[in-house]
């Protein structure tokens, strides 16, 4: 039988079970602007611009917000703009960022290289089925929803796997924390797209268990 306490049972915050991993989702700081005469090059078929000097500032901001928490690992993909971004936050820990490649960037097909932006800026009829439908491969060759949502998934059992009650840093893209919180929550699978660049969302996860505790939070950037 429970006994009532003498102020009653008080509201606590909430307490990720020892066992659990906490999974800090970082984007990347704002990347060079696309243009359609000179398209990003490409690493694995995948368009790999470097940081915006905008993106480099955001990328110092994370990692002061970041650098007093306890973080055990950092975590990036295989592009470049995840490892710029998490750089002053593995020099101010003394961390070697570890590549997860299964957590870089949806593939966009015949839309990689910059191109999505220059579809999203004119609206093109494609793009606008693309969110619609809620699925990246609306898109001419590009990774089907299915794939990535497994993709995805393996990359971060990799990080839990490897931190089981840790707390870890992941620098990843807009694409994949949309992916990773659609899946955690159960939501459409585009409800978590379009975090901002450089904001942090989180899960925590304890086995398949698996809890959104934040998303595009930036009061870093705005400070």
């Amino acid at each position: 039988m429970t006994t009532t306490p003498p102020e009653g049972f008080r509201q606590h915050r909430f307490e990720p079970p020892t066992t659990a991993t906490t999974v800090i989702l970082v984007r990347h700081g704002e990347s060079a602007a696309a243009r359609p005469d000179e398209p990003f090059a490409l690493v694995d078929g995948h368009g790999d611009p470097p940081l915006h000097e905008n993106g480099q500032r955001q990328a110092v901001l994370v990692g002061e917000r970041l650098k007093t928490q306890r973080i055990d690992a950092i975590y990036v993909t295989t592009l470049q703009r995840t490892s710029q971004t998490a750089a002053p936050l593995a020099a101010a820990l003394g961390l070697t960022p570890v590549v997860v490649a299964d957590l870089r960037e949806v593939h966009l097909g015949d839309w990689e290289g910059g191109l999505l932006r220059v579809k999203a800026a004119a609206n093109d009829p494609v793009y606008e089925q693309m969110h619609t439908e809620q699925r990246w491969e609306v898109i001419p060759n590009a990774e089907p929803l299915a794939t990535f949502v497994e993709r995805t998934q393996r990359g971060l059992r990799t990080i839990v796997d490897a931190h089981p009650g840790g707390r870890v840093v992941a620098v990843v893209h807009g694409g994949v924390i949309g992916c990773l919180l659609a899946h955690a929550s159960g939501a459409t699978s585009f409800a978590f797209n379009g975090s901002d660049n450089a904001s942090i969302s989180e899960l925590v996860v304890d086995g398949d268990r698996q809890v959104v505790r934040r998303f595009n939070d930036s009061a870093h950037l705005y400070g």
